[in-house]
């Protein structure tokens, strides 16, 4: 594995980044993580935007996207994959220990694994704890993810592969790495942003070419929807089958099932939508 570190390729066992860099020491680093198939990434312009209104909110510079752009086709070259994950992380770069940046400027390392296709169908669980939807970190995509590894391992020791969160208000929100959509009465719906989920980039195109609606939900709405799936990145669009306890019908529903195949069409059709 050849990984992007700080201006170059390095072999994976000379890939380095300091232990006084902000994005170890207290999480100060955003990321983005982009789809490969076959040596093409899927929605790169997209990812590249939102990596950088991230950093803008985080207070970080804006990334050279030349830059972020040549480590991409480096990386994605010197590790030839049918599918992978490719990691772009941006951190605060090597400061004192302690929340205070220091001067030395942004880091950035850019990583490819290969990942095998997802099921078509998923079982999710609900969490006890709550997103801030007003939080500093709001609709950020940043390093600071302790939190998801938490929820993310209740969900794997309930035999799922993705938890869902409220809000602080008891809206639904989103799950660790992916937006959630419910069906209701055949019109399909996903939360707005202002619920405090992430401005996610599958969410984006699903909404964009589904039609769905962006609505407040209640968090009990998984009671009693019809169909619910997920949407990220590596999962594109997934069927859920259970929610906690609650068994969904067999198989990708009617409308899950057309919005599976919309995505993946015009998916096909256009990797930079």
């Amino acid at each position: 594995m050849k990984i992007w570190v700080n201006g170059g390729l390095r072999a994976a066992d000379d890939a380095r980044v300091s232990v006084l860099d902000h994005g170890l020491t207290v999480g100060d680093g955003i990321f983005e993580t982009v789809r490969t198939a076959d040596g093409s990434p899927f929605a790169l312009t997209r990812h590249l935007d939102r990596l950088t209104r991230s950093a803008l909110g985080l207070g970080l510079p804006a990334p050279d996207l030349d830059e972020v752009r040549r480590a991409c086709a480096a990386v994605i070259e010197a590790n030839p994959a049918p599918l992978g994950r490719l990691r772009i992380t941006y951190t605060g770069g090597i400061s004192p220990l302690g929340s205070d940046r220091g001067t030395a400027g942004p880091g950035l390392v850019v990583a490819l694994g290969e990942v095998k296709r997802r099921p078509d169908t998923t079982a999710v669980i609900t969490v006890p704890w709550t997103r801030n939807e007003r939080g500093a970190l709001t609709g950020l995509k940043t390093t600071s993810y302790a939190e998801n590894v938490v929820a993310l391992a209740r969900a794997h020791e309930h035999g799922a592969s993705e938890a869902l969160f409220a809000n602080t208000v008891g809206r639904l929100c989103e799950g660790t790495g992916s937006n959630v959509f419910v069906v209701l009465d055949g019109q399909l719906h996903t939360p707005p942003v202002a619920s405090g989920c992430l401005a996610g980039i599958t969410r984006a195109l699903a909404v964009e070419w589904t039609g769905a609606h962006e609505t407040d939900l209640p968090f009990d709405v998984l009671d009693r929807a019809e169909e619910i799936f997920l949407t990220s990145t590596l999962r594109d669009i997934q069927a859920v089958h259970r929610v906690d306890g609650r068994e969904l019908p067999g198989g990708p529903g009617p409308v899950t099932a057309k919005a599976m195949r919309v995505f993946d069409e015009r998916a096909g059709d256009d990797l930079d939508p």
